[in-house]
């Protein structure tokens, strides 16, 4: 079976801790619940993410080179 998450295509997903949440948070001025989502069941998720973290995605841009969003795991 092929792990989705390793393939070369699939950006850098991390778990954040809380510390790290609340500064994501008051840097862009929003609620947990104003993130994008993304589904628990997505193969590229860490296997440890549980719903209510928070990812951070790291992946390539033409436009800035390195681009970083975050979203919320829901269920």
């Amino acid at each position: 079976m092929v792990d989705v998450s390793q393939h070369t295509l699939v950006p850098e997903h991390t778990v954040l801790d809380d510390e790290e949440v609340e500064s994501v948070l008051q840097e862009y001025n929003v609620e947990k619940t104003n993130l994008p989502k993304i589904k628990r069941k997505d193969p590229a998720l860490p296997d440890d993410a549980e719903p209510g973290d928070v990812i951070k995605i790291v992946r390539n841009s033409r436009t800035t080179d390195i681009a970083v969003v975050y979203r919320l795991v829901i269920e």
